[in-house]
């Protein structure tokens, strides 16, 4: 994990204007057969963001993913102005390739103002400097384990711009059914810049590359036993501010599965205790064919 690969993604979330309220944005070099949901809902924000004005700041985004994304063309992100009010900002963004949409997204944008104040508490697990990273807990597994022997460098161990840390389970824990939740220290794995919007956007994309996972974990599945998985919806609160380069806890839980969809919620809280941000997704999840 590097600096490299935050400058990546920084790039990557630095959409090119075209036109008014029009803008383009390209998916990193890779093998994938579809976009990241991460990475389009973060462009998408980005899109939205560009057009309102910097005293406002983003407080809730309700996205729903319609197609998959293809890796290899740009993305069209088209802003719709829907409201300018003196405290909030509404934005819709459709997102476009082969003349159709892909990612639909609603954001919603207020100026900072003093009010109540309360926070749900944060739960009590490891600090993240006592835990392994993503990459160490499959390079031990890796030898014992013929699934991760063929996918984890792949899949798993990349230069990613995220240092993930799980809080509750090991690799061999997954061939078991596990309680309906799991706590992940989460930070970005270089410096990003003090811009806000940039720390929304990045938490936004690394919002979606665990939760839909969660609602696997109490039928003893793992993505590596090739079950489909694929977001359907996504919404997002932000309620306080934070950086996405310092340790945030991601508490996710999966209250429901039904009808071949999971449903999964997350809390993102700093590493003072509070909370700053709410996440609530519903995917296809399928078991391997």
């Amino acid at each position: 994990m590097s600096q490299a690969a935050v400058d990546a993604l920084i790039a990557l979330l630095d959409l090119e204007p075209i036109e008014v309220n029009i803008f383009r944005g390209v998916s990193p070099p890779a093998e994938r057969q579809r976009v990241f949901g991460g990475q389009v809902a973060g462009q998408a924000l980005v899109a939205a963001a560009r057009t309102v004005e910097p005293d406002s700041l983003v407080h809730s985004l309700h996205a729903y993913f319609l197609r998959p994304g293809d890796t290899r063309v740009p993305i069209l992100y088209m802003v719709d102005r829907i409201r300018d009010g003196l405290s909030f900002v509404t934005r819709r963004v459709t997102a476009v390739q082969h003349g159709r949409a892909i990612f639909s997204l609603s954001a919603s944008f207020q100026v900072p103002e003093d009010g109540f104040d309360h926070s749900a508490e944060m739960p009590d697990v490891p600090a993240p400097e006592t835990l392994p990273t993503l990459r160490e807990r499959y390079e031990e597994m890796a030898e014992d384990d013929e699934r991760l022997a063929g996918k984890a460098e792949s899949e798993f161990t990349l230069d990613l711009p995220f240092d993930l840390r799980n809080c509750d389970w090991s690799l061999s824990d997954r061939e078991r059914a596990l309680p309906p939740y799991q706590r992940m220290w989460v930070k970005a794995s270089g410096v990003l810049p003090d811009d806000p919007v940039i720390h929304a956007c990045a938490l936004t994309y690394a919002s979606d590359m665990t939760l839909l996972d969660t609602a696997l974990l109490p039928h003893g599945l793992h993505r590596l036993d090739n079950a489909f998985l694929a977001s359907l919806d996504h919404a997002m609160w932000f309620h306080r501010p934070f950086r996405a380069d310092e340790w945030l806890l991601y508490a996710q839980d999966t209250p429901s599965a039904s009808g071949g969809r999971g449903f999964a919620r997350g809390q993102v809280f700093t590493s003072e205790g509070k909370l700053a941000v709410t996440v609530v997704q519903e995917g296809l999840i399928r078991p391997p064919r």
